[in-house]
């Protein structure tokens, strides 16, 4: 794992693009503080960039870091969540631009993949997440699915965890800083 997780930042912090294994699905990643590592993203998936990303980052103290102020809510959430859960905060910080929503919105979640925690961990700085597949197809449920257009189009691939089988992204929560908490996707 060692090996995997050096490869992964050097190839993140030269504003690269990785193929990983994340606690839901497939993903493709890149620095999120990175700009045009963002943009490779939106380009290789062949996404409108008005259609946001998730982070994924390490722990509470690293998304406390990342977010203006994080609402009461989530941390209750985020503590009886049984399921991978993404939530969608207010007033993202120290993010690239092109990451936040047109509402000054950021999805982010807490890995609990052992391999994406110590990658963070190690890298310092939150992840993009998003499922390893062109915008409209389907998402690939293991790595034998993912499309060679995306094994072409990035940087570098994991080599962990590809026989892991899961279809199921993780539940998204939007939940404001007045405390209107809303199910986006369950």
């Amino acid at each position: 794992m060692r090996t995997e997780i050096e490869n992964a930042i050097a190839t993140l912090k030269k504003g690269g693009l990785i193929l990983y294994p994340t606690d839901t699905v497939w993903g493709i990643g890149c620095d999120a503080t990175h700009p045009n590592a963002i943009e490779r993203i939106y380009n290789l998936k062949k996404r409108l960039n008005d259609k946001s990303l998730i982070c994924l980052v390490a722990d509470l103290n690293m998304l406390e870091q990342y977010v203006e102020k994080v609402p009461k809510a989530a941390y209750d959430v985020l503590k009886f969540s049984v399921t991978p859960t993404t939530i969608v905060y207010d007033d993202p910080i120290r993010i690239s631009e092109n990451l936040i929503a047109a509402d000054n919105s950021l999805a982010i979640r807490i890995a609990d993949d052992e391999f994406c925690k110590k990658l963070i961990r190690k890298f310092r700085r939150p992840l993009v997440s998003t499922s390893a597949n062109i915008s409209g197809e389907k998402t690939p449920s293991n790595f034998q699915e993912i499309s060679k257009e995306i094994l072409e189009g990035v940087d570098y691939v994991v080599n962990l965890q590809q026989a892991k089988k899961s279809d199921k992204p993780s539940t998204i929560i939007k939940i404001k800083n007045d405390g209107t908490v809303k199910v986006i996707r369950e």
